[in-house]
């Protein structure tokens, strides 16, 4: 056919919906003059939102303010793109903002400004039970006669011929089945408007006074069918997803410093997300999301513009050390950080100081002192021996004698001197100096707000400087994550960083979003018999009791006599994926070298990869491939872990004599330092198998012979 035909028929289906808008428009107008009790800019207006009736949006006019004697809602808006609290203005001086506040004619309105917002709080509440979330209700003040579109805070004030257009564009958030339960819940909350002085107006044709039984609302079942099309989305849609129960830390104030905790699967960081886009709404101040992984900031910025666009601008998300690094230079501090020539220095330290010392009678390992020193001496700020000599090792299981402790203090001040002799600072440096400075800092709070996402894996010097830029302001820090996910050695108490939180300041999540029963089993099964220390002091069971809520995930267990093999049947599996699917999967691996190895074996197969060092959250049709430290924070789909038991494998060997024939020794005859690692590969491999909400799949290599490099099943100790 030739192109001319194809434009032709194109420019006639754009004149028939021209026709059709048009004659929708004149129905709209006609409707809304009927409405006697409106002003001419309240008709006007609702002319242009009864347009988008066609589009599946729902239109609310007049209605009753709840918790008021005679206050009114001009209009309430419910659609696919969210719930809008609608303010009609017909003013004759057109409005403007200065610094901060709205004027028009040269007179404050911010009382208007506080009234608007005051009712979307209301509407607010009103949906929370639904599980919507605050970021999706919006208040819209719209000008009548006008054209317009600014904000003010979290306010959108838009001109009467902006308001229609604005609205779709508005990217979709509810299902046309939520819209209709929304609106109808709205209904009664926001009864229609009587005046007390006023004589009945006629009835609004699009509200027959129709009584709606309440026995036919479904709240449970409309929560349980947004859970499941939200499941259907693509993953970076599901993590917006939450639950009522989930609604009420999001909008909860707390009196200070509050923390959230959970197994995996809870929808931990999905509450901090939409905590922190509810405080930028009520705040004029700024927002730091930080974590300890640099990856991660960009994946939930992307997440939280997505839900939350209004908000974006006013939320730093970063890591920990790359803002303590801006922090510094801001404050004319100058920083000198070099990862390869601290490491120089740490070996050169250990060859003198470390070898051949009464520190090798307990692991010969050169990295689990470097570990010594990161995370229990510069990592909780200890600058004296005497101090380290009485200090609990939290998460290292082996007992240091005092001789011990001397030798480790005398690497550390070899370490120091080689550092500074080098001009170098290294990564505990920069935090160090960060929080000397915050400690300095007497002005305003350069936050209102702080959140930290996977406080588990920061170090104790880390949450003092994060508690530094707010203090124990009123919902001013906010610490979430979970001890038994923590991927790094070392720990800490929140009492230790001076941080008290009390009563329901302390919040557990323990309903599963994520994981099907077979997933999580398994994962629990890796972990089953390591007890952990949380950040509060608990001491808890790797076994811990979670309420599911999705059960059709399945675990797939691939077991080959060679590597080969085993490669072959992981690549089967990807190439069987669609486009659409391999953007909801991943690859994780226990190593770099690991993840080198993948990334090889799956371009050469054509197979599209994205890694997690570079991947912000956008969906993109490719394999992500990355560590698991690097999937923490993250879900999937589907995850594959190639070779997976072999980490559990290296973390147990023995260095020297005394291996048995496959260089294993049983787990009751490791040192204490192997099995701290052993435990610590546990738990990454525990993060990593998490993550997976579809489909995990377990490769492994076992030799036709039947000789396992270990004497226990897949996934198992």
């Amino acid at each position: 056919m030739a192109a001319g035909g194809s434009a032709s028929r194109r420019a006639q289906e754009a004149r028939r919906q021209e026709r059709r808008l048009r004659e929708q428009w004149q129905a709209a107008r006609q409707e809304a003059r009927r409405w006697e009790a409106a002003s001419e800019g309240e008709q006007q207006v609702a002319a242009q939102l009864l347009v988008l009736r066609e589009q599946g949006w729902r239109l609310l006019v007049d209605r009753h303010w709840p918790g008021t004697r005679a206050a009114n809602v001009d209009m309430l808006l419910i659609g696919p793109g969210g719930v809008f609290v609608i303010d009609v203005k017909n003013w004759r001086a057109a409005p403007e903002i200065c610094d901060g506040r709205l004027i028009a004619g040269g007179e404050s309105r911010d009382a208007d400004a506080r009234k608007l917002t005051a009712m979307t709080r209301t509407a607010e509440s009103a949906v929370a039970s639904l599980g919507l979330s605050p970021v999706a209700v919006r208040p819209v003040m719209v000008f009548a006669g006008r054209r317009l579109d600014v904000a003010l805070g979290r306010i959108r004030l838009l001109g009467e011929h902006n308001i229609g257009p604005a609205l779709v564009r508005e990217r979709g958030r509810l299902s046309a089945a939520s819209v209709r339960a929304i609106a109808d819940h709205l209904e009664r909350v926001f009864p229609e408007y009587e005046d007390p002085g006023a004589t009945p107006s006629p009835q609004r044709p699009d509200h027959p006074q129709v009584p709606v039984a309440d026995g036919l609302f479904d709240l449970d079942g409309l929560v349980e069918a947004t859970l499941d099309e939200a499941r259907q989305a693509p993953i970076e849609q599901w993590m917006t997803f939450l639950h009522p129960d989930q609604v009420a830390l999001v909008r909860r104030n707390w009196a200070g410093p509050a923390r959230i905790s959970g197994p995996a699967g809870t929808g931990k960081t999905v509450v901090g997300l939409h905590r922190a886009a509810h405080l930028a709404q009520r705040t004029n101040g700024r927002i730091l999301y930080v974590t300890f992984a640099n990856n991660l900031p960009r994946v939930q910025a992307t997440f939280l513009k997505s839900m939350a666009p209004a908000t974006a601008d006013r939320i730093d998300f970063r890591s920990l050390h790359s803002w303590a690094q801006e922090y510094l230079r801001a404050r004319g501090v100058s920083v000198r950080l070099d990862k390869n020539k601290a490491e120089t220095a740490f070996f050169r330290a250990w060859t003198r100081a470390g070898r051949g010392s009464c520190l090798e009678e307990i692991d010969p390992v050169p990295h689990y002192w470097q570990d010594e020193i990161n995370c229990v001496i510069k990592g909780r700020g200890i600058t004296s021996f005497d101090e380290y000599a009485a200090v609990p090792r939290r998460r290292r299981r082996s007992s240091l004698r005092r001789p011990h402790r001397q030798a480790v203090w005398k690497l550390y001040e070899e370490y120091e001197s080689y550092r500074a002799g080098r001009g170098v600072h290294d990564f505990n440096d920069v935090l160090a100096l960060a929080l000397a400075e915050a400690a300095k800092h007497s002005g305003p709070a350069p936050y209102t707000a702080v959140i930290v996402d996977e406080v588990q894996d920061l170090t104790l010097v880390g949450v003092r400087l994060l508690h530094a830029l707010v203090g124990n302001a009123a919902n001013g820090l906010l610490l979430i994550g979970d001890g038994q996910q923590a991927v790094y050695p070392g720990g800490f108490r929140l009492s230790e960083a001076g941080i008290d939180v009390r009563g329901d300041r302390g919040q557990v999540l323990r309903v599963n979003y994520r994981n099907s029963k077979e997933i999580l089993d398994t994962a629990l099964g890796v972990v089953a018999e390591d007890t952990f220390d949380d950040i509060d002091g608990l001491r808890t069971p790797g076994r811990r009791d979670v309420d599911l809520t999705y059960y059709d995930g399945q675990v797939q267990y691939v077991v080959k006599p060679t590597e080969a093999e085993h490669d072959r049947a992981l690549l089967d599996a990807l190439r069987a994926l669609s486009p659409e699917q391999q953007a909801d999967t991943a690859v994780l691996c226990p190593s770099k070298r690991a993840i080198e190895r993948c990334h090889r074996l799956l371009t050469k197969e054509g197979i599209p990869v994205c890694s997690l060092e570079h991947y912000d959250g956008h969906p993109v049709e490719a394999v992500k491939l990355g560590s698991y430290r690097r999937a923490k924070g993250l879900e999937f789909k589907r995850v594959y872990l190639p070779r997976h038991d072999e980490g559990l494998h290296d973390s147990g060997r023995l260095l020297g004599t005394g291996l048995s024939d496959d260089g294993q020794v049983p787990m009751d005859r490791l040192p204490e330092t192997a099995r701290e690692r052993a435990e610590l590969a546990r738990s990454q491999l525990f993060v990593a198998m998490t993550r997976a909400r579809d489909v995990l799949w377990l490769g492994s290599v076992v030799p036709d012979d039947g000789a396992r490099p270990s004497d226990s099943p897949p996934g198992a100790r």
